[in-house]
């Protein structure tokens, strides 16, 4: 029979199965699936298959459970002599190491006492042997540096072996008794040497734990659980818990050095915080000590009790941010409070840091990381929010502030150097101060939020400031229909959307109070005109002024330097042409288009007028060239330069300001030609009012005629012409641009007068009279401004008088300086440009203009009293 029965003999009963440690040694090994087959086993097959009312027999059971228990007692026996076998192994071992430690001391001992007296020898046999040969010499000195090489190498091996023996010693006393006593025992000597040195053996013991003790860890074994319970068998060696006992040991340790850390710390001790800095980097990679110092700081306490107070501007600077017009007040001043005092914090600190730290740029970043990201940004926010409240302007100007001053301070701290200082900071400090500069205001330029939000301030401060103007124009009659009825149309459509997006932003609910008041302010309108049909305009509101366009001017140069300088340099040109379009519709279109559009309009609806016309919309001529100019600078020398970077989106702006300049000049000179139009239309008007005897008076008419400077139509004429045309004139357009127009309907003028004069019979009273006329009309036309070749062709008109005035003979000798071709007194071309300023207008003609010709010189001598006389006709015979 196997072992682990009752007798060798055979019994009478059944003994049962039997069974070893190997059965109990299998993983699979389940404890319930033991005692079903030990129940099985105990019933014969001849009863389990007995009927089913068979009364139950609990002998076989206790005979097989006894038999069992017997033999497990056995093994249990042989286990615990197997155990006491082992223990004694390991105690003769440990006896065994002890000895060899004691031996290798010895050995050393001695070796280092031979060392001593060899090195005692060489040295007296060196002083007393001076004289001998260098070669002796050398081969002793090759001797000493062998023994020396191997005594170190010896001392390296005593060192590895004491440290061994004292990390197993420390294994064992903490698997056996849960305590790590010896490790407490050097930490109490203190000193750096000492607490690194636990360090690192509490690191040791931690990765000896997790091989030796896998269970403290949580792992399974085979057979064995955590807690020292086996499967279904109790041992009796219960381990401690070596995973528990370390940590908390390593965490006692870490505590201690950052206490000693701050203490330090407190008492500027940097030697005793560099040496816990150190060996809180060997233990945990230094992570602990890092959080305490940042966490901890002075700075941060303080901080965040002070994070809750307002934002300390007061209402005026709030007023100020939100109103266009006045200059950004700067830095709001809790913020600007703040950064300065980070700007000292971090000055000092990096001095400490450097000293305090063996890995101090490390300790820099986190420090700065937590300046930013916790102090700053949370200052940042609360500004911000609080510009929101104001107005959209408010937040652009205090966004733009605030980063140009967080900016500083990186550029100050980069110059500075911190830890390198009086050198400029390394390459990773200053990329982790670019990087949390950037990270700061990210969430505001992300995507195109922030030129979004500058083109709608934008838009709105437009729509303010030309609120009465589109309100003026959409509210004037217009006239049927023109010329530049089409092009109007659309000048039409902007003013009414820009009007109706003013009302409808003045009625948003989202509108803050303070950006309600500025956008009334700008617009010139009280509070208690919400209704548009309520609001009085007048003329004046309906005329362009240079002052508006510059400030709209200045508003926009605002917002492309905050755009500049918040902005990456890649995104300006798009961002660019967002404001050329914008400033384009409003200044461009909304304004000075739609006033060129009213001026055309009046001009256009008098060009067949019987009554003296209306020239008042002349001087609009004047600001919408100015302010066309204007604004064509600032886009050629701001806007279009600053997307030279992009040459696509560079061209494109070029050509739409192109377009937008040309549309302008277009309307500029339409109106220009129409005024001359209702001039020359007006004109004959006045001289078909010359009566027939106006040049042939009766001769009891002449004592009236001499007090009669010149006749009625005259005098109306170089009235109209002086007082009116002219003076607009001059308000209108001035320089080369006065010059053409002046001398275009100079022309005209000279030439519906060359055609009048030769519609009358005029005697020789009535010469004085024409004379006097034409005297008149050309001193007018003297007055203007004239080219030199238009004041030529003038003179013409004095050759005209003359000839009804000389004698027969006279009139030969004039006959003989006549031109052959006709003089009509036309010009080439039409009227110039005028915003660029272009001469493209008048093309002198040729030499024939300026002297009177054949033909015209009959006609004017054909209507003379006399022209039947012998002297005229012989005079005429000879042409």
């Amino acid at each position: 029979m196997e072992r682990g029965g009752s007798s060798a003999s055979r019994s009478l009963f059944p003994t049962g199965p039997s069974f070893t440690l190997e059965d109990f040694s299998n993983k699979d090994f389940i404890v319930r699936d033991f005692v079903d087959s030990l129940a099985e086993t105990a019933v014969p097959a001849s009863r389990r298959s007995g009927p089913a009312n068979q009364a139950f027999d609990p002998k076989p059971l206790i005979r097989t459970f006894e038999n069992a228990l017997s033999q497990l007692g056995a093994l249990g026996e042989e286990l615990q002599e197997k155990e006491s076998e082992l223990l004694s192994q390991v105690r003769r071992a440990e006896i065994q190491h002890d000895q060899t430690l004691e031996t290798l001391g010895r050995k050393l001992d001695q070796s280092m006492s031979q060392f001593e007296a060899l090195d005692l020898t060489l040295n007296n046999n060196a002083s007393s042997n001076g004289s001998i040969r260098g070669g002796g010499n050398d081969g002793g000195g090759n001797i000493a540096v062998q023994i020396g090489e191997k005594l170190e190498e010896l001392d390296r091996k005593r060192r590895k072996a004491q440290d061994a023996n004292f990390l197993i010693q420390c294994w064992t006393e903490v698997s056996e008794t849960g305590q790590v006593t010896s490790l407490e025992e050097i930490q109490r000597q203190g000193g750096a040497e000492n607490k690194i040195r636990c360090a690192v053996i509490a690191r040791q013991l931690m990765r000896i734990s997790q091989r030796l003790d896998p269970a403290s860890w949580g792992q399974q074994t085979n057979g064995f659980r955590g807690n020292g319970v086996t499967n279904g068998v109790t041992g009796t060696n219960r381990r401690h818990n070596t995973r528990e006992a370390l940590e908390k040991f390593s965490e006692l340790l870490e505590q201690d050095l950052l206490k000693q850390f701050n203490n330090s710390y407190r008492r500027q001790n940097f030697d005793d915080m560099m040496e816990c800095a150190k060996v809180l980097l060997d233990f945990n990679g230094g992570a602990s000590v890092i959080a305490a110092f940042v966490n901890q700081h002075q700075f941060f306490i303080d901080r965040d009790q002070l994070i809750t107070d307002e934002v300390t501007a007061d209402g005026d600077t709030w007023d100020q941010l939100a109103d266009p017009d006045s200059e950004p007040p700067g830095v709001e001043p809790s913020l600007q409070s703040l950064i300065d005092e980070v700007k000292i914090v971090m000055q000092e600190e990096s001095f400490i840091i450097k000293r305090a730290f063996p890995y101090y740029e490390t300790v820099l970043i986190k420090f700065i990381q937590r300046v930013f990201q916790q102090s700053i940004q949370q200052r940042l926010e609360m500004v911000l929010d609080k510009a929101t409240t104001i107005s959209a302007l408010a937040f652009l100007r205090c966004l733009h502030s605030s980063r140009a001053y967080i900016g500083a301070l990186v550029e100050d701290l980069k110059t500075h150097g911190l830890t390198e200082h009086p050198e400029p900071c390394s390459a990773q400090i200053a990329q982790t101060l670019d990087q949390q500069l950037e990270e700061l205001f990210i969430p505001y330029l992300v995507g195109n939020g922030y030129i979004d939000r500058e083109k709608k301030s934008l838009e709105e401060m437009y729509n303010s400031l030309l609120f009465k103007f589109t309100l003026y124009h959409s509210r004037r009659k217009k006239a049927p229909t023109g010329f530049m009825a089409s092009l109007a149309q659309q000048g039409t459509q902007l003013i009414s959307s820009a009007k109706d997006a003013y009302m409808e932003r003045l009625e948003s609910s989202d509108l803050t109070p303070t950006q309600k008041r500025t956008m009334l302010r700008v617009a010139g309108i009280r509070d208690d005109s919400s209704n548009k049909n309520d609001i009085e305009v007048s003329e004046q509101d309906g005329v362009l002024s240079v002052a508006y366009a510059k400030r709209m001017i200045g508003w926009l140069a605002e917002s492309v330097r905050r755009t500049l300088e918040m902005g990456s340099s890649s995104e300006t040109p798009k961002d660019v042409n967002i404001l050329l379009n914008l400033l384009l519709t409003s200044m461009g279109q909304v304004y000075v288009e739609t006033a060129l559009d009213a001026a055309l309009d009046l001009a256009t609806s008098q060009e067949n007028t019987k009554t003296e016309p209306d020239l008042s919309y002349l001087p609009n001529i004047r600001p919408a060239v100015t302010i066309t100019n204007l604004m064509s600078r600032f886009i050629t020398t701001v806007l279009i330069r600053l997307a030279e970077s992009n040459t696509t989106i560079r061209r494109s702006m070029e050509a739409q300001t192109k377009l937008a300049i040309e549309a302008t000049e277009r309307k500029t000179n339409a109106v220009m030609k129409s005024t001359m139009d209702v001039v020359l239309n007006y004109v004959p008007k006045l001289l078909s009012q010359q009566k027939k005897l106006d040049f042939k008076p009766k001769d009891d008419d002449l004592e009236g005629l001499v007090d009669t400077l010149q006749t009625v139509p005259c005098q109306l004429i170089c009235s109209f012409l002086s007082q009116k045309v002219a003076v607009l004139a001059r308000q209108a357009v001035d320089g080369h641009n006065l010059e053409m127009f002046c001398s275009e309907l100079a022309l005209a003028v000279h030439r519906l007068l060359f055609e009048h004069f030769k519609k009358f019979q005029v005697n020789a009273t009535g010469g004085l009279m024409v004379t006097k006329d034409i005297a008149k009309y050309v001193s007018t036309l003297r007055e203007w401004p004239l080219t030199r070749e238009v004041e030529q062709i003038v003179e013409v008109l004095t050759e005209v008088g003359y000839l009804f005035i000389i004698q027969p003979e006279a009139l030969k000798e004039r006959s003989r300086n006549l031109a052959s071709g006709p003089a009509d007194g036309r010009m080439g071309g039409g009227f110039g440009g005028l915003v660029g300023g272009g001469n493209a207008g008048i093309a002198t003609t040729a030499a024939v203009g300026k002297r009177l010709n054949k033909a015209d010189f009959k006609q004017f001598v054909l209507k003379r009293e006399d022209a039947g006389s012998a002297g005229v006709q012989s005079v005429l015979a000879g042409l």
